[in-house]
């Protein structure tokens, strides 16, 4: 006759095949309540199980269930937030955005906007229009403007009023106050014509009409 300490009260339930076995070692809370029934009636009566030693099992299942329903409810919430971010980009497909970039494309339609950020009101405000290789294209003058935003618009010609190709254009904004003249901040408008979705870690980009790809972090305003 086998003693009782000799006795596997695990064994009935294939607990060291499951701890063997891939795809087969999780064990049920059902299961672990049952292995705890089991392990407290075939204990050593000489040497039964100390209450500490029991709760710190409750605990660490406990725990690990915990961990478990946490990381449920998250990839629930991951699985929301991305459902609900393709929604909001896909409501900027052919709005116009204003970037933080003074880089702009040249639309076939032959236009581009923006905005001129000044600190302070100035006297006089030009934006300067340069090509890919650096030759001055076009200067706008916008004249005397308040403190803030203003707006410009190019219509695609030259000094001489000839059509530029489309293509990629650096802006060059410059302010005076008080017979000093400085650079200041220049955005872009353009239309987005496509929104592509960032897998994990990854942020969303815009395909911009005549720019290409931009982050969606430098939107500054969605028209």
């Amino acid at each position: 006759m086998e003693s009782i300490s000799e006795i596997n009260p695990f064994a009935k339930f294939g607990f060291s095949q499951l701890a063997e076995s891939e795809g087969e070692g999780k064990i049920l809370q059902e299961d672990f309540l049952e292995l705890m029934v089991t392990q407290l009636r075939n204990q050593d009566p000489f040497k039964p199980m100390e209450s500490g030693e029991f709760l710190g099992q409750l605990a660490q299942f406990g725990t690990v269930s915990g961990i478990d329903g946490l990381e449920a409810a998250f990839t629930d919430l991951a699985g929301s937030l991305s459902s609900n971010q393709a929604l909001q980009a896909a409501s900027l497909i052919g709005r116009e955005v204003l970037l933080d970039s003074n880089v702009g494309g040249l639309t076939e339609e032959g236009s581009m906007n923006g905005v001129v950020q000044l600190p302070i009101a100035a006297q006089h405000v030009s934006v300067g229009v340069y090509d890919s290789s650096g030759r001055l294209v076009k200067r706008l003058d916008l004249g005397t403007q308040p403190e803030g935003q203003v707006e410009f618009a190019w219509d695609g010609l030259d000094e001489q009023g000839q059509p530029q190709p489309s293509g990629i254009y650096e802006l060059r904004a410059e302010a005076s106050a008080a017979g000093v003249s400085r650079a200041v901040d220049v955005m872009v408008s353009a239309r987005v014509s496509s929104v592509t979705l960032g897998g994990a870690g990854e942020p969303l980009s815009l395909e911009i009409e005549g720019l290409g790809n931009v982050e969606f972090s430098q939107v500054k305003r969605i028209a």
